[in-house]
């Protein structure tokens, strides 16, 4: 079988970042290439673009997430990236010595026999058994956070006031990043994952270019190798017992990381570790707003917070897609993908999946949550997917104590991003 291409209107609306900020036809869509052409072909009418598939089925987004000797992140690259951001990739690590498509050679851009053996290095730190050593400073964060939003008024933006803060602060106490750095850490998390959105990226311009997204992004990158090299010659001479201290005496194959791994491991514990979390726990007070019975219901049982947090992490999606390159001739349902063909593995797609997910644009806090992707799947699951699942859990045990009742008091706005995404404003009103 060969698979259809996308209409130019299509095409253009699986990568445009606009789309992701208007939800509803954006599930619209998916549902319809899903049901009709599930891996389906992008091609760019101006080759702007290399032409990849676009990968919506559950099943089929498991199976590649799964199966990383079939499908590699490393040679080509790990988000959407057009031609021309990926030729300036590979010009400045190049240049660094180590020529690769994807700017931060972070875990989420590296294949076996490399990625296990860096991820090996933190992976205990963040499972739950170490984790409980940190959280009752989490849980007195989340108190704290909670009674700032409390004082902070009856009428709210609950992303500036919660879910973007909350967030940084415990990842950058993770990283040992003193608190009077986590502001400027905000505006470089902001102009990496924030590149398409005039709002986030800080830049003043109301329509960027593909070239100048990538050099936002560029600058970013070099302000936080700049900071965290500091940070790992701190760490060296006074070690503690944080995740920068681990990487700062890191030994792989009987040598310290090399100043690009090593910049490139903080930059995806500092990065992720933030706008993930943040969207998910946007998400989750944006779907108590908007239904007051499941606010009341979770206020009652607080067995249901693993529950209501889980499904807030599926409902939203915060990574909503990661590229992979098939390293042999394969087939994905009847369709035939060459050896070196590019994909994207769209997770938003896949976590909206009614052969998986009952009315699965539902915020349903009895769902069964053992199955979503919003974290992947494999060895490249999300490495931090334990943290994600305390800081929240803990966030809205404090936030239940402290509210009775919350509304919309205003229309929520969602990012223009189509890789990291969620809302950017949720105007809230509380009843403290």
């Amino acid at each position: 079988m060969t698979a259809p291409v996308a209409s130019p209107a299509v095409a253009k609306a699986v990568i445009d970042p606009q789309s992701y900020a208007d939800w509803d036809p954006l599930l619209d869509l998916f549902d319809q290439i899903r049901a009709e052409t599930p891996v389906l072909r992008i091609e760019s009418g101006d080759d702007d673009h290399e032409p990849f598939w676009l990968i919506t089925r559950y099943d089929d987004v498991m199976r590649i997430s799964k199966d990383n000797t079939t499908f590699l992140n490393a040679p080509r690259p790990v988000v959407f990236t057009n031609r021309q951001g990926e030729q300036f990739a590979r010009h400045i690590t190049a240049q660094q010595g180590d020529e690769s498509p994807n700017l931060v050679s972070s875990l989420v851009a590296l294949d076996a026999p490399k990625h296990p053996k860096l991820r090996r290095l933190t992976q205990d730190w963040f499972m739950p058994k170490n984790l409980r050593s940190i959280e009752a400073d989490i849980r007195a964060l989340a108190a704290k956070t909670a009674d700032r939003l409390v004082a902070a008024g009856t009428d709210v933006d609950f992303v500036k006031e919660v879910a973007a803060p909350y967030p940084l602060h415990v990842v950058m106490q993770i990283l040992g990043v003193p608190e009077e750095d986590e502001g400027r850490m905000l505006f470089l998390t902001q102009q990496m994952f924030g590149g398409q959105d005039e709002e986030l990226n800080k830049s003043g311009m109301a329509n960027l270019t593909p070239e100048q997204i990538t050099q936002i992004v560029f600058g970013a990158v070099a302000d936080f190798e700049a900071y965290f090299e500091q940070l790992a010659a701190q760490r060296r001479a006074n070690p503690t017992g944080d995740v920068a201290t681990i990487l700062a005496n890191a030994v792989v194959d009987g040598a310290p990381l090399s100043p690009r791994d090593l910049a490139g491991y903080y930059i995806i514990t500092a990065s992720a570790g933030h706008d993930t979390t943040s969207a998910s726990t946007a998400g989750a007070m944006l779907a108590l707003a908007r239904d007051p019975d499941q606010f009341a219901k979770v206020k009652a049982d607080r067995s249901l917070l693993p529950n209501i947090v889980e499904e807030a992490i599926r409902w939203t999606t915060p990574v909503q897609h990661f590229m992979r390159m098939a390293a042999q001739d394969v087939e994905i349902s009847g369709v035939k993908v060459a050896k070196g063909d590019w994909l994207m593995i769209n997770y938003v797609a896949a976590n909206h999946d009614p052969a998986q997910f009952d009315n699965p644009r539902k915020f349903d806090v009895t769902r069964d949550q053992t199955r979503h992707l919003a974290f992947g799947a494999g060895a490249h699951q999300c490495l931090g997917l334990h943290l994600a699942r305390l800081e929240m859990r803990l966030l809205f045990e404090a936030l239940l104590d402290r509210i009775g009742s919350v509304e919309l008091a205003g229309q929520p706005r969602r990012a223009k991003s189509t890789f990291v995404g969620g809302l950017k404003t949720l105007p809230l009103r509380i009843a403290a």
